[in-house]
């Protein structure tokens, strides 16, 4: 089965780092980019970044750029959100997704994690 499942998340305090891991499995992960998005509750859902499958080329929403990096170990089926310098406006749930490059469509996504970032 084609499946993502992140995992990570958890408390930290404002200026703190965590990092999220999205396993993937089910299909061929270095075929895809790999995108991350989050929703926090009452707002829309927010795409934060994505990370190509080719050139490695990376792009981020101006609300993550500078702090969050994406990064992925083809070898363990893995991509990774480093997210440094949290602020409460984080607070959300992370979702990865395999997406048919940066600008299509996407393929699989998991169910997400839950990071919470207090004042």
């Amino acid at each position: 089965d084609v499946q993502l499942v992140e995992s990570g998340g958890g408390l930290v305090q404002a200026g703190g780092s965590l990092r999220l891991s999205c396993a993937a499995s089910g299909f061929t992960f270095d075929d895809y980019a790999v995108g991350w998005f989050r929703q926090a509750p009452g707002k829309e859902r927010e795409g934060i970044g994505c990370l190509s499958s080719s050139d490695g080329s990376a792009f981020y929403s101006d609300s993550v750029k500078g702090r969050f990096t994406i990064s992925r170990d083809n070898a363990k089926n893995t991509a990774y959100l480093q997210m440094n310098s949290l602020k409460p406006q984080d607070t959300a749930v992370y979702t990865c997704g395999a997406r048919r490059g940066c600008s299509g469509t996407y393929y699989a996504r998991g169910l997400g994690t839950q990071v919470t970032v207090s004042s």
